[in-house]
C-alpha cells in the first residue's frame, strides 16, 4: 500500500516527505519502545508510534524504516521534523489511537513486521 493511501485511510497529516508518498509499504511495526524496534528486521516498514522525540527518527534511520506514523494526535517538534527531512523519512500524524490504526491497516492488507 502506498503511503498516500495510508495517509488518506487514517485521515493523516503529512509532516514531512510529501514528495515520497508513492513509497510502498507491506509491513508495519507498532511500538513506543525504540529498543524493540531496533531488535526486529523492519527494512522498508512503517513504524507506528506515539513517541515523538528525536529518537523515533534516529531509530527509523538505523532500522531502515521508510516512514513513521505518529498516533493519538501527537506531533514531533521542529528539530525532529528537520532530522526526518535530512534522513528522507516520511512523517505522518493521525488522531487515531494505536489500536485502531493497527486494526485499520491490518484490514487493508498491511502485515505485521516480525
Amino acid at each position: 500500500m502506498k503511503l498516500s493511501e495510508i495517509r488518506d485511510l487514517l485521515q493523516g497529516t503529512v509532516l514531512t516527505g510529501g514528495d515520497h508518498l508513492n513509497i510502498e509499504v507491506e509491513t508495519a511495526a507498532a511500538s513506543d519502545g525504540m529498543s524493540e524496534v531496533l531488535a526486529s528486521p523492519l527494512l522498508g516498514s512503517l513504524l507506528i508510534t506515539g513517541l515523538t522525540n528525536i529518537q523515533s527518527v534516529r531509530t527509523a534511520d538505523v532500522a531502515d524504516i521508510s516512514a513513521i506514523l505518529y498516533v493519538r494526535g501527537k506531533r514531533p517538534n521542529e528539530r525532529t521534523i528537520q532530522l526526518a527531512r535530512e534522513k528522507k523519512i516520511v512523517l505522518i500524524a493521525t488522531a487515531l489511537g494505536m489500536f485502531d490504526t493497527c486494526g485499520i491497516l491490518r484490514n487493508h492488507g498491511i502485515k505485521g513486521a516480525t
